[in-house]
């Protein structure tokens, strides 16, 4: 693993030199994207993207934990959790560009 980071200034950028659009614009697309992904979980929707992965929300139940310090069990509490599943397609060029 890299360590490397992408953000969204990153994203924007690339955005900007692959389809042409202002800076601006391209920041703004890439907000909305997010923003529109960030909705449609929120109402519990999946959101799939082709050739990438589907993003979801998993229900998790309360549970009893325990405090590693401690060692005392303490309840965690019910919770939504956002789960990510690979394509195919993402699966195999991760796999490909790992092998070269």
């Amino acid at each position: 693993m890299s360590g490397n980071t992408i953000t969204r200034a990153q994203l924007s950028e690339a955005v900007y030199e692959e389809v042409g659009l202002s800076r601006n614009e391209s920041a703004n697309l890439v907000e909305a994207v997010l923003d529109e992904m960030a909705k449609s979980l929120i109402d519990g929707e999946t959101v799939k993207i082709s050739s990438f992965g589907s993003f979801a929300i998993r229900h998790k139940s309360q549970r009893m934990g325990r405090n590693p310090k401690t060692g005392e069990e303490v309840p965690i509490l019910p919770r939504r959790v956002i789960i990510f599943k690979p394509s195919h397609v993402l699966k195999n060029r991760v796999n490909l560009k790992g092998d070269s």
